[in-house]
């Protein structure tokens, strides 16, 4: 009786202690990346902290933007797309800053951060002043502990 008894605890108990382990390291991965791609906006970001960001990407990453970007396929080429279009704007930022609001985890495949950022600069191609605060809900579609699809949304 005992020995069917922990059997059928541990047909619980483990399941879930694995679903914990799981979210946690989400959770934990959800803070870095954030991190990671705040530090690609601040004025004085260069190659080494947008290196560090695409590092937490798979090389095939997909990537959408509301209402700018819309479309999220993943090409062969995404990695590399997303590091010449972000180098273009490094460092354009003369002021910038985030807060990181909320972060969902859904079970081991999705994670999804919400934060408000705050930045002024100016834009590197019509040199007009830019100056916005908004709120962002970026979700993270996760595969083999990288980022493989980003999809942001403008609350």
């Amino acid at each position: 009786m005992k020995k069917m008894l922990i059997a059928v605890l541990s047909l619980v108990v483990v399941p879930l202690a694995l679903a914990n382990e799981t979210q946690n390291k989400l959770h934990d991965f959800a803070h870095h990346y954030f991190s990671s791609m705040v530090a690609t906006q601040a004025p004085n970001a260069t190659s080494k902290e947008l290196e560090g960001y695409l590092a937490l990407l798979t090389d095939d990453v997909g990537h959408s933007h509301l209402p700018y970007v819309t479309d999220d396929s993943r090409l062969p080429d995404g990695k590399q797309a997303m590091r010449q279009g972000m180098t273009f704007y490094l460092g354009a930022h003369t002021a910038y800053s985030a807060e990181l609001l909320d972060v969902f985890v859904f079970n081991d495949s999705a994670v999804a951060i919400r934060y408000k950022n705050t930045a002024e600069g100016i834009h590197p191609q019509n040199q007009q002043a830019i100056s916005y605060t908004q709120t962002m809900m970026e979700v993270l579609e996760m595969e083999n502990d990288k980022v493989a699809v980003i999809r942001k949304y403008h609350e």
